[in-house]
């Protein structure tokens, strides 16, 4: 029996310089994917211990920073330096858990809170506690004599000693009733050396950062959060949306900000002032 075998193809010169085309990119894709994998590795480790000064940090640790923030609350102090300073309660550190209360009534409320009080003896230091008081145990207290409201109420906080600045951030998440979730943030910057408060525009001429590029740097943030905004509202979704042009987006206008182990933090918390847990972050 004859067998014929069917001859050996061939390929215009067309179509080995698409073939050759596609070799060199699926090469080139795969040298990217290790390329990229091994970056990811090498900043993970490098924000593990970010030794980089304010508004030096790569594009890549600042979104794993933000990533990451929830992890900041701990509900504990993190100091890097030791100092002496008079205190309301010598046998406590400066910053501790006064109310950690966790309970739940059905269909009532679900209550989750640590709350912090500053151990410094100082004027200043007593406007913050009563602001901490007002602003968190008296809701936990209004919260825990309700009756068939739903609510959800949970407070954490992170507290850090750096550059000679306390710096204590304050997180709640409540939902009431049918009322929209909110996130609120609240912060305390407190200058120990002068005992004073340290505002944000302070914090950036001690470190050396130009008040004009931060300045850029957060509404260059917010435009970019808003363009996620209305590309997602194109596609059929409810998003809060941000008026890029309000003056809350000012360096003096922004309140809430936190520093820890040389990594600043400035906070835009729309729940603040409305029923909303939307939340912009800007990294330096």
């Amino acid at each position: 029996m004859n067998v014929t075998l069917p001859e050996k193809a061939k390929f215009t010169l067309k179509q080995k310089i698409v073939y050759a085309i596609s070799i060199i990119t699926c090469i080139i894709s795969i040298a990217t994917v290790i390329y990229v994998q091994i970056d990811i590795f090498s900043t993970v480790d490098s924000v593990k211990d970010i030794k980089n000064t304010y508004g030096k940090k790569k594009q890549a640790e600042e979104q794993l920073l933000k990533a990451e923030f929830d992890n900041i609350f701990t509900n504990s102090l993190n100091k890097t330096q030791e100092f002496e300073i008079q205190k309301i309660n010598e046998e406590q550190d400066i910053v501790y858990t006064q109310l950690e209360e966790k309970e739940m009534k059905e269909n009532s409320y679900d209550v989750d809170v640590h709350i912090p009080i500053i151990n410094i003896e100082s004027p200043v230091i007593e406007k913050y506690n009563k602001e901490i008081e007002n602003s968190f145990i008296n809701k936990v207290k209004a919260v825990l004599k309700t009756e068939n409201q739903n609510i959800i109420y949970t407070v954490e906080y992170s507290a850090s000693v750096t550059e000679n600045i306390l710096s204590i951030i304050i997180r709640v998440n409540l939902k009431e009733r049918a009322s929209a979730q909110r996130v609120i943030v609240e912060t305390f910057n407190y200058d120990i050396s002068k005992d004073k408060e340290i505002t944000l525009e302070q914090f950036l001429a001690r470190v050396g950062l130009s008040k004009t590029e931060v300045q850029i740097k957060i509404q260059e943030e917010i435009e970019k959060e808003q363009k996620n905004v209305n590309d997602l509202k194109q596609l059929g979704y409810n998003i809060y949306s941000r008026n890029t042009s309000s003056n809350i987006y000012k360096l003096e206008n922004t309140k809430e900000f936190y520093i820890s182990e040389n990594i600043l933090y400035i906070v835009y918390a729309y729940g603040n002032d409305g029923f909303t847990s939307e939340m912009d972050l800007v990294v330096l």
